[in-house]
């Protein structure tokens, strides 16, 4: 044997498959965190139409041959923000069915019962009720000839803006405490009053507003990081608040009209999979939500306009065999 040869070094016998047990490990568990990621927060959207029925025979003949002018007023909304297509945001689609219209759906728009109907939207992406105050009363002008339909979202986005970035304030008060926002709540009551109040005064032939109140992403739970904000303590407080507002202020004018919106997204938010939850929705048990988490997606805006359209055709004094509430 040659005793200049140089010896092999010898290698541990399980230190390979110590490795590879090693990174097998690891692997498992980021799969592991994926897939618990995944579970709590992909939310399914579903396909296919959502939200209630309208009844057809109300649109199987027109309401009335006189002008009617439709407005939209208020947040992204009322100005579509979400929605796949602009003929699928909620306000155009109450005006007139787009080409791939649902086909329990087709023929049921105002278009259909009001031939001499005009539009037009002034809602704003990202505006606030401060916003929409000032929009009103420098930018919408008086209709002479024709009364008014009027539908409206205002409010959300002063719950929910800066989204805990900045300190709380006065139409962007996410963060705040009770106490805190009292007084800018108040100032919210007033601001609506007058709202409602210029609306009326620029249709001298008479109008009707139709105001969504606020839906809630969390499905009445209140956990914020649920949807990826900072924990908010009194959010669904300051959040009821509002809706209380917008309930007590409509009942105040004859003409102003709620849209159920927070009633009927319940379970269609980040709890939407909870099937525990008394909002769990066996029937649709999808998300309705944007990726943006504040404004809905497509199907989200189906469900508004069936809303919007319930409630006009609930509500509205131009429909001749409608009973009087």
């Amino acid at each position: 044997m040659n005793q200049d040869t140089e010896a092999e070094p010898v290698r541990p016998a399980g230190r390979g498959r110590r490795l590879i047990f090693w990174i097998c490990l690891f692997g498992i568990a980021v799969f592991g965190s994926l897939a618990t990621v995944d579970l709590f927060y992909s939310r399914p959207v579903g396909i296919g139409p959502a939200g209630p029925p309208v009844d057809r025979s109300l649109f199987l003949e027109t309401w009335t041959d006189r002008p009617v002018r439709v407005i939209g007023i208020g947040d992204s909304i009322t100005a579509g923000l979400g929605a796949d297509s602009s003929s699928h945001t909620f306000f155009n689609r109450v005006i007139i069915n787009p080409k791939d219209e649902f086909e329990e759906m087709q023929g049921i728009c105002l278009t259909a019962v009001l031939p001499n109907l005009q539009h037009k939207n002034y809602a704003m992406s990202g505006s606030e009720s401060c916003w929409h105050w000032d929009m009103i009363h420098e930018r919408l002008e008086t209709t002479e000839d024709a009364f008014g339909i009027v539908l409206m979202t205002s409010g959300g986005n002063d719950l929910i803006h800066s989204y805990g970035r900045s300190p709380p304030r006065e139409c962007a008060m996410y963060g705040a405490t009770l106490q805190q926002a009292r007084p800018w709540i108040e100032n919210y009551r007033l601001r609506l009053e007058q709202m409602f109040s210029m609306i009326n005064d620029r249709f001298p032939l008479g109008c009707e507003i139709y105001i969504g109140d606020i839906y809630d992403p969390t499905d009445g739970v209140g956990d914020a990081p649920s949807i990826f904000l900072p924990d908010w303590a009194d959010g669904l407080a300051i959040h009821a608040s509002y809706n209380e507002v917008i309930r007590q202020v409509a009942s105040r004018f004859d003409y102003v009209h709620v849209v159920p919106l927070h009633e009927t997204f319940l379970g269609h938010g980040s709890h939407c999979r909870q099937f525990w939850r008394s909002t769990y929705d066996k029937n649709d048990p999808h998300y309705w939500f944007f990726a943006n988490i504040e404004d809905p997606n497509d199907r989200g805006y189906d469900a508004i306009r069936r809303v919007y359209l319930n409630t006009i055709v609930k509500k509205s004094q131009l429909i001749p065999t409608r009973k009087t509430d």
